[in-house]
């Protein structure tokens, strides 16, 4: 058997066996997620919330923008608190004080360590008992705990209209008055916030830890790290390492990768364009305008975390809230990065056939106008669902569902599914004539299609939960469109398409090229498909799920040890002939994908994937330092790259301005960095720090996050943001000259 066919059973038992557990424990996480009771009620029998009023209240969440308001369980944004941390720690100071005036007539925090300690434990007996009744489907709670919830329900209810007294506080949480306007609303809000916070603190029955595996840390409750965290944190750094040197041993064992001599001109330098080729500059017009917009974005929504709802003393909250800004922002992220990697595919499918098969113009343009719409229409649904001016349906079907980086209305995502269905026809027509030819290339054309397949199937995970499904299992199917569609076989798709590159530039044979994508491949998807669980350690899942998350999670961050290898081969073959210059800035923005995957996703990756680094750092700046690394630094790079290389091959016969795009490069990736390591960083640490020392509702409580160091700290991100912007403006600037100015070679 060759090696190609051994590789190609390898690559299918990966994909068979992950994905098996992958669903198995998907089962598991349906049977044993936090049970949403038909009531709440008193020890006398009085009814508090009801089942229907705590779904209610997660599209009320929802409604205002979800995890782009603080967070549920850690996920979400990061200005406002993570609610469940936050109405945990408040619950336990209210019953402890209570008892405190009771039987000391003094505030708890008077008391000396032994009252203290006493009090506590009572505490920790009332509340972490699991009062969920499976038989009446119903959860008591004490007298206690009932004025707790009235108490808080107050104080939620205040927040989120316009007291007075809470105008400051909304400010530090970049809130905007009367963000919810109905009394009903409201109270389902509190239904909802109290049950996710019983989550929190709850013990799952026959078990000493909750449902969230005693999520946030609070001491005050008994929140502490379980021994399966610690263990299992052990289990992962252990594997990394094992694996590193496998990985290091197996790469110096198979020697250099085979690579060709440079031909003595570009093979594409007499490549014709077809029309569908040409049809797609319009793609990259829009990606570079797209880009600019998210950058706006990301400035406006960065600058409300220190000064609320104004940026630069314009009241710009009252119209354009943090929510729909951050929703924006990260939307649009996911928007330009795939359009522009799509545009790609678009370009090479026909180049690599040689002709466009019929209606392959009419439909790359059709998809264009159906992308833009999608675009449009979903952020202006946003829009008047966090200004409520829909109701709790229409928001699910047309503004803002509240789940990061899916929060489009569901009606906008079956939109988007079908056009990646259109996309992927489009893939495959231009190439079928290949593969019934058993050309050279079949084996790499057979993974570019599954790659494009994969994009087009997964995404439809997104429509796997309801307008009231339970969070938890929400959360699972919302981490296979996040994790596995953007993050699993987009990089499929990438690793071919650059292999594709080099192939057609005569840089390396197809042989070895195929080998080399279905290693990298397999080594990738057998830590990143089970990895996805490392997502969900803290979302109400079973505690295999945390065993396998940290297992298989250390595993995604071993290919990366090598990136510096990568990057180098890169930068040889950027330099074996003088033609090649002309690609210069495109394998120069590969190169740089290789750093910021091995310092984004590897090293800031991995100190936050660990379940007991994770535990007091999830929602936390490590997580947005991870975040603009990884997903700007190596998809938004390779993006860039590839939409390079397109413009390239499209205007041979320009010669480019390389000054500015020297400037380009270096503005885009200094700022990139400088956003990380002058503020994204430090700030991490430090709430990361003071999540240990005192708990999660801390590290993310307006105390701390408006002390004066912390706002210089959060100041300081303007530096490399200005760079940044900059950079993007230019790159703008010089794509849309191109475009627009000239024409491409008939």
């Amino acid at each position: 058997m060759s090696s190609t066919k051994r590789l190609w059973l390898l690559f299918a038992l990966v994909l068979g066996v992950s994905f098996a557990v992958l669903g198995y424990y998907g089962i598991k996480i349906y049977q044993e997620a936090p049970p949403i009771p038909e009531n709440i009620i008193t020890t006398n029998g009085e009814v508090i919330f009801t089942k229907q009023e705590i779904k209610d209240g997660q599209n009320v969440w929802q409604s205002i923008g979800g995890q782009e308001v603080g967070s549920i369980w850690g996920h979400g944004a990061y200005v406002a608190p993570d609610w469940t941390a936050d109405w945990l720690h408040k619950e336990a100071v209210f019953i402890l004080n209570k008892w405190s005036q009771k039987y000391y007539e003094t505030d708890f925090e008077n008391l000396n360590e032994e009252n203290k300690a006493f009090l506590k434990v009572r505490l920790q007996k009332e509340i972490r008992k699991n009062t969920y009744d499976p038989q009446t489907k119903v959860i008591t709670v004490s007298n206690e705990r009932i004025e707790a919830i009235n108490s808080l329900s107050d104080y939620y209810s205040r927040l989120f209209t316009n007291d007075p007294q809470f105008d400051k506080l909304r400010e530090h949480y970049a809130i905007p008055k009367n963000s919810i306007q109905d009394q009903d609303r409201l109270k389902k809000l509190n239904a909802f916030l109290f049950w996710a916070t019983w989550a929190t603190v709850t013990e799952r029955p026959g078990s000493k830890i909750s449902y969230t595996h005693n999520w946030p840390a609070d001491d005050l409750v008994g929140n502490g790290p379980t021994k399966d965290l610690l263990a299992w944190s052990g289990v992962s750094i252990i594997l990394l390492l094992f694996f590193v040197g496998v990985m290091v041993f197996y790469h110096i064992r198979s020697g250099e990768e085979e690579t060709l001599p440079a031909p003595a001109e570009d093979p594409l330098i007499k490549e014709k364009l077809t029309p569908s080729m040409v049809a797609v500059k319009k793609y990259l017009f829009v990606v570079s305008l797209l880009i600019v917009l998210q950058v706006v974005l990301g400035v406006i929504t960065a600058h409300y975390g220190v000064e609320g709802n104004g940026f630069f003393g314009i009241p710009l909250g009252k119209i354009l809230p943090y929510s729909v800004t951050r929703t924006w922002h990260t939307q649009l992220a996911i928007f330009w990065i795939a359009t522009a990697w799509l545009a790609t595919g678009l370009y090479i499918a026909p180049a690599v056939g040689g002709k466009d098969p019929k209606f392959q113009v009419f439909g790359v343009n059709f998809l264009f106008i159906a992308l833009l719409i999608i675009v449009v229409g979903s952020m202006i649904g946003q829009w008047m669902g966090v200004m409520q001016k829909l109701n709790l349906i229409n928001n699910f079907w047309f503004g803002h569902q509240g789940y990061e980086y899916v929060d489009l209305g569901r009606f906008w995502q079956l939109f988007l599914l079908v056009g990646l269905f259109l996309w992927l026809a489009l893939m495959v027509r231009p190439l079928l004539p290949l593969l019934k030819r058993k050309a050279e290339e079949k084996h790499m054309i057979t993974l570019f299609l599954i790659s494009c397949t994969a994009i087009a199937m997964f995404y439809a995970a997104g429509l796997m939960w309801g307008r009231q499904t339970n969070l938890a299992i929400a959360e699972y199917w919302r981490w296979w469109v996040v994790h596995l569609w953007v993050e699993g076989f987009f990089e499929v798709f990438a690793t071919v398409v650059i292999a594709f590159l080099f192939v057609r530039l005569g840089l390396l044979k197809t042989k070895t090229a195929t080998l080399n994508v279905l290693i990298s491949t397999i080594v990738f998807m057998s830590g990143g498909i089970i990895g996805t669980f490392h997502h969900l350690y803290f979302t109400g899942t079973p505690t295999a799920v945390m065993a396998l998350g940290a297992t298989f999670s250390a595993l995604e961050v071993v290919p990366l040890v090598l990136m510096g290898h990568e990057a180098y081969h890169n930068f040889k073959l950027s330099k074996s002939s003088k033609w090649i210059a002309d690609y210069k800035w495109p394998i120069l923005f590969m190169i740089a994908v290789a750093f910021w995957n091995f310092l984004g996703a590897g090293i800031f990756g991995f100190i936050i994937n660990p379940p007991i680094a994770l535990y007091y750092v999830q929602g936390l700046n490590t997580t947005p330092l991870h975040g603009h690394t990884a997903l700007f630094g190596v998809y938004g790079m390779l993006g860039i790259g590839l939409m390079l290389f397109v413009l390239r091959s499209m205007y041979r016969d320009h010669t480019w301005n390389d000054k500015l795009l020297k400037f380009i490069f270096w503005s885009i990736n200094l700022g990139l960095f400088l956003m990380a390591v002058l503020s994204l960083l430090p700030v991490g640490i430090w709430q990361a720090f003071e999540s240990i020392e005192k708990g999660m509702w801390y590290a993310r409580s307006a105390d701390l996050m408006q002390l004066p160091l912390m706002i210089k700290l959060k100041w300081m991100r303007a530096i490399g943001d200005t760079i940044f912007g900059i950079g993007s403006l230019a790159l703008c600037w010089f794509v849309l000259e191109l475009v627009i100015k000239r024409k491409s070679k008939a």
